[in-house]
């Protein structure tokens, strides 16, 4: 039995899950009829694709929902040159946020680079305070230290003054006594 269209098979046959039969058929019709879909970016600036009258008729059979892909030559280059413009355009925009990507992290880097520059001005900081409240504190117990001698000397001077003023009170009698 023939095909009711000798230059299309049904989509069907190809292999294709569902989903990439509907992008399929949305492709051909992009590329069949580019006219239709000049806003779109992947044909800005390509020109249109010859189609012959036999190409015209598959793709009027192709896009009306019978679920057929053209096999005609012009259909076919049609959809090739389609998809390879589409090809490049991914290709582009990977490049893009490839770019955008780096971009980014340079960027970050550069900020996670300075953030831990400060990070580690703010440790040396920490750690001179901590330096200098150590030298402080060995200062106090120095002066600490040199307090309770000092005190040891008063209280040794304050004892000799009173055994002195005891024997000077006690000889000062004496002396009186004498002196009479």
């Amino acid at each position: 039995m023939t095909s009711p269209h000798p230059s299309s098979i049904p989509d069907s046959q190809l292999g294709l899950s569902h989903a990439e039969i509907q992008i399929l058929r949305q492709h051909q019709q992009i590329a069949l009829h580019p006219q239709n879909y000049a806003h779109s970016s992947s044909t800005r600036g390509r020109g249109h694709v010859r189609t012959s009258a036999s190409t015209s008729r598959a793709a009027s059979a192709a896009s009306s929902g019978n679920g057929r892909l053209v096999l005609d030559p012009g259909s076919l280059a049609a959809l090739g040159q389609h998809f390879e413009r589409l090809m490049a355009a991914i290709q582009n925009r990977v490049q893009q946020l490839t770019a955008q990507t780096q971009i980014s992290t340079i960027n970050q880097s550069s900020r996670a680079g300075a953030a831990m520059a400060a990070a580690d001005a703010e440790i040396a900081r920490f750690r001179d305070i901590i330096r200098q409240i150590d030298e402080l504190e060995t200062e106090f117990d120095k002066v600490r230290h040199i307090r309770d001698i000092v005190k040891g000397f008063r209280a040794r001077v304050e004892t000799l003054e009173r055994k002195m003023d005891t024997r000077g009170a006690r000889r000062l009698p004496r002396q009186k006594a004498q002196a009479r």
